[in-house]
């Protein structure tokens, strides 16, 4: 998963964390820091310490990888699908 918001690094650690079934406080003590870390880190809390979100990451096998050659895209945003003209194009296929 590309993570580009603190947001995005949150999900990543409570999916892991939820995966391996752990509790909040399980994955505190592992990482020693208070339930309440886990809990902000997982809401996306952008002022997370480098270092503890580096320790969440390792205890719970999620490796890092910077690689400055992957390219993303940062271009505009998608155009909005109406969804309503589908449903309608294919109820009138059908018949």
């Amino acid at each position: 998963m590309l993570i580009r918001t603190p947001a995005d690094l949150g999900a990543v650690i409570r999916d892991r964390r939820k995966r391996l079934k752990l509790d909040q406080s399980t994955l505190a003590k592992r990482i020693g820091v208070s339930r309440q870390w886990v809990i902000e880190i997982e809401h996306g809390h952008p002022r997370a310490e480098l270092a503890l979100v580096l320790r969440a990451l390792d205890a719970l096998g999620i490796p890092l990888n910077a690689n400055p050659e992957l390219k993303t895209s940062r271009g505009p945003a998608p155009t909005a699908v109406d969804i309503n003209a589908i449903v309608a194009k294919a109820k009138k296929s059908k018949t």
